[in-house]
C-alpha cells in the first residue's frame, strides 16, 4: 500500500511509513504491536474461497471480471494467517459504484483505498467459519501489472518446493518479531518475494 501519487516499480513497493498506512486505510488503521499469529495450512481454506467467490460471480460478471484465490491460503502446505486472500479483477477498480454496493450486500466492507497505487482497493469480511477469521478481497483493474505479479507468485509457490519452503521459513521467522502494523510484517517479506518472482520470471 502506498500514498496517493507515489510512483512504484512494477514488481516492488517501498516499505510504508506509519503515515502512509494510516492514509491508505478507510478509518483508523488497527495496530498490531506484537507478533503475527500464523497457523498451519488448513485444507478447508479453498472451500471458503470457492463459496465466497461463487456468491460474487453470481452478481458481478462480464468482460474483464474474474476472481482468483491468492496469498498463502491458496498454496497447499504454507503457514498463513487464518485470512483468505481473494483477488477480484474488474474493468476499472477506481469505479467503486460498479462493484462496491454489490460487495457490501455480500457482507464485505471497504477498508483500504489506494488511488496512487493501481487504484487498489481492499474489502474485508468476517465470520467465515472455524478455519478462517476473515477474507481480504483485493480489487484491481483488468490489465494491471500487479495482477500478473500476484498470480505469478502464487503459481511459483504452488509448483516449486524449494521456494515454497523458503517463503514458509521467512514467514515463520518474521512472525516471531514484534511489529507496529501488520503492513510492516508484509513489507519485511519483500526481499524474499522479489527473489522468488525473479526466478519465476526467468523460469529457473
Amino acid at each position: 500500500m502506498s500514498e496517493p501519487g507515489r510512483q512504484q516499480q512494477e514488481f516492488s513497493r517501498e516499505p510504508m511509513t506509519a503515515e502512509e498506512i494510516q492514509a491508505a486505510n478507510v478509518g483508523s488503521a488497527p495496530k498490531l504491536d506484537g507478533q503475527v499469529a500464523l497457523v498451519e495450512y488448513d485444507p478447508r481454506w479453498p472451500g471458503i474461497f470457492e463459496r465466497e467467490a461463487a456468491a460474487i460471480r453470481a452478481r458481478l460478471s462480464g468482460p474483464g471480471c474474474r476472481i482468483e484465490h491468492v496469498g498463502s491460503t491458496s498454496v497447499q502446505g504454507l503457514p498463513a494467517k487464518p485470512v483468505v486472500d481473494m483477488l477480484l479483477i474488474v474493468p476499472d477498480s477506481a469505479d467503486e459504484a460498479a462493484y462496491l454496493p454489490v460487495l457490501e450486500g455480500l457482507g464485505f466492507d471497504l477498508v483500504i483505498r489506494e488511488p496512487g497505487w493501481y487504484e487498489h482497493r481492499v474489502l474485508r469480511k468476517y465470520d467465515l467459519g472455524p478455519s478462517a477469521d476473515a477474507a481480504n478481497l483485493h480489487v484491481l483493474s483488468d490489465g494491471c501489472p500487479e495482477v500478473d505479479r500476484m498470480l505469478l507468485f502464487r503459481d511459483r509457490l504452488r509448483s516449486d518446493a524449494a521456494d515454497r519452503t523458503l517463503y514458509a521459513e521467512t514467514k515463520r521467522s518474521l512472525a516471531e518479531q514484534t511489529w507496529e502494523y501488520l503492513q510492516n510484517y508484509a513489507d519485511a517479506k519483500t526481499e524474499v518475494v522479489e527473489r522468488i518472482l525473479a526466478r519465476a520470471g526467468q523460469g529457473t
